[in-house]
């Protein structure tokens, strides 16, 4: 860098003395070297925009087409906003210049498919201290977060195993035990037959015992169940199914308690919605714990809303409620095994929901605003995804 400085340096302080020939040499030299700088950054991987100071686009690599989806032929002097319209610009050009001070920033596309980006940018400082924009790279992390992910969910689920095995060990024997003799007792309770005034209610008495015993019996054997698959899922067995059939058939099976909790509905399901690859089984148990921890946080009055929609490449789902919401701090626990926001939860619900969509290749997210309540988005990918190829670029003359 020091000798291209010292030879601009050069010809700039001679160049009302330049000739003809002597001039084309020096623009010749420096179309090479634009050349050989522009074929350096076009092979690199990372993306590379400079913005100047209004925003707008003086330069952009090849890989920042293809990490954004957009077109080869998009324009020099393009404002920025335009490209990546989710970033807060004015807060990121707007920010103090000072040469060699690099900021960071992570943010998701959806678009030619969903990945995580990482953002770094540098202030370029002109000439005497003059705001001359930012230099930007664009790196594609998205199978680092994934390969973190898989490993942190990997000792997560090491501990699960061994803590779900003892678990399954000790309750699920006695269980098996308790409930063969409770039935024995309902048996023998039903054979009592003695017009003895007094009996009848102590039978009363005893059906009751009996009622609440099985009741906590059927509780036990589902936190079992809910450990015992959170360890061994099932392979889903896909098939060409309608996102909106299950929806529907969901809200069947759950309207009744929705009606019995005073809670309204608000449905809104896309009217042409594509079949796509699911186990329909897995995906209702999605649905069922998605709008059951909806239900459970809202009170008399309050709101569902279930949407589902196309994307580019996929279909969804949101489940929505206007609950008390969810803190920021848990929010990114949510799918931890064990840690819940409810009084009676066992924490194991929504990490069994995490691994149904990751297991049909799908993700998960969540939106909560403290006081207004909780969205949830499942995005499943189409069985034949709709290619949406980058133009060609025009050939050069």
């Amino acid at each position: 860098m020091a000798e291209k400085s010292s030879f601009l340096d050069k010809v700039l302080g001679r160049i009302d003395r330049l000739g003809k020939k002597e001039l084309q040499a020096v623009i010749e030299r420096l179309a090479r070297e634009r050349e050989f700088l522009e074929t350096l950054f076009n092979t690199v991987e990372d993306g590379v925009l400079v913005i100047d100071a209004a925003g707008k686009v003086l330069y952009l690599n090849r890989a920042v087409t293809m990490l954004l989806g957009l077109k080869p032929d998009v324009a020099e002097g393009a404002a920025v906003t335009d490209l990546l319209p989710s970033l807060e610009w004015d807060e990121l050009l707007g920010e103090e210049s000072e040469a060699g001070r690099v900021a960071t920033r992570e943010f998701e596309v959806d678009w030619p498919r969903p990945r995580f980006l990482r953002l770094y940018s540098t202030p370029l400082v002109g000439e005497a201290g003059a705001e001359g924009g930012v230099a930007l790279i664009i790196h594609d992390v998205t199978e680092a977060r994934k390969k973190t992910f898989e490993a942190i969910e990997s000792e997560r689920l090491q501990a699960l195993t061994l803590l779900a095995a003892s678990v399954a060990h000790e309750i699920g024997n006695p269980l098996n035990a308790l409930h063969i003799h409770l039935q024995l007792l309902e048996r023998e309770l039903n054979k009592l037959d003695n017009p003895d005034p007094d009996v009848p209610a102590s039978v009363e008495k005893m059906r009751g015992f009996l009622g609440v015993a099985k009741g906590e019996i059927d509780r036990l054997d589902y936190i079992v169940s809910q450990f015992l698959q959170a360890i061994r899922p099932t392979e889903p067995k896909l098939q060409p199914v309608s996102l909106n059939d299950v929806a529907q058939d969901t809200l069947k099976l759950l309207l009744p308690e929705l009606e019995n909790r005073g809670l309204n509905l608000e449905a809104k399901l896309s009217a042409t919605l594509p079949a796509v690859p699911m186990d329909p089984a897995q995906i209702k148990q999605v649905f069922v714990n998605l709008i059951k921890n909806a239900m459970q946080v809202m009170t008399t009055g309050g709101c569902l809303t279930l949407a589902t929609g196309e994307g580019t490449d996929g279909v969804w789902v949101t489940v929505g409620d206007t609950g008390a919401g969810i803190s920021q701090e848990k929010i990114n626990r949510i799918f931890e095994p064990f840690f819940t926001t409810k009084t009676k939860g066992s924490g194991l619900g929504l990490m069994i929901v995490q691994r149904i969509v990751r297991e049909h290749g799908g993700q998960i997210g969540v939106q909560s605003e403290p006081g207004k309540g909780t969205r949830v988005k499942v995005w499943l990918p189409l069985h034949e995804r709709r290619p949406k190829l980058l133009a060609a670029a025009a050939p050069e003359n």
